[in-house]
């Protein structure tokens, strides 16, 4: 690791019934520990917006979150009012169904219809597809289907279904991505041990809770609980 581990952290803030003054704090915290990212809600871009103003947190925001369902023209409607809000990263939920159905020229272009938006405008997109709802073809494939898509990120989960990154899962995205396409472990990452076990595997971004995110960079505290 040639960097603190706080600048792996995309810190999340997502859960649906965060209040504003919780978001705020959350947002603040991910400041001042020098995060990465603050990962917010669509209705909390222009707050994080304020509050990461004129520090190395960046604005990150998640899309189709946290089920991947719309159409894919929406999607790509999304993704064009988030660039234009300025956001600096954009973390995509693939369409979970599709892909449990093999349904992958689907899922490609699904994919393909944001990364249009993302790409011309520099801005990073991950996509989530919850490995550990997936076997391991599905999870290769996965992986070389974003590769063509155009995505820059491959993410294991959104935290809201199942256990979250498991080290097989994410050995195995980081073995068929090859270099060719970042890995962000995401879900169940709360402690500084195993957010330094996935760096150590080559990950290239954590997504974590933001509440976890003091606990993980200075490696005391008890993990937390709760999504992601």
């Amino acid at each position: 690791m040639n960097q603190p581990i706080s600048r792996y952290l995309d810190a999340a803030i997502l859960v649906p019934s965060t209040t504003r003054e919780e978001a705020v704090k959350a947002i603040q915290t991910c400041v001042e520990l020098n995060a990465y990212s603050a990962c917010v809600r669509p209705c909390d871009i222009e707050l994080a917006q304020e509050l990461c103003r004129g520090t190395e947190t960046k604005v990150c925001v998640v899309l189709a979150f946290p089920h991947g369902l719309q159409l894919s023209a929406s999607k790509a409607d999304e993704a064009k009012r988030y660039v234009e809000m300025g956001v600096d990263e954009i973390d995509m939920v693939a369409n979970y169904g599709w892909v449990k159905s093999g349904l992958w020229d689907d899922v490609k272009a699904d994919i393909a219809a944001v990364s249009a938006v993302t790409k011309p405008a520099g801005t990073p997109l991950k996509v989530i597809f919850e490995t550990s709802q997936l076997n391991a073809t599905e999870i290769k494939k996965m992986v070389e289907i974003c590769i063509e898509a155009g995505a820059d990120f491959v993410k294991t989960s959104t935290g809201f279904n199942g256990e979250g990154a498991r080290e097989e899962d994410v050995k195995l995205m980081l073995e068929t991505a090859a270099g060719r396409i970042k890995v962000k472990p995401s879900g169940g990452i709360r402690d500084l041990a195993r957010a330094q076990m996935f760096i150590d595997m080559g990950a290239h971004r954590l997504g974590v809770n933001w509440s976890s995110s003091a606990a993980i960079c200075t490696g005391q505290g008890a993990a937390s609980e709760g999504a992601y």
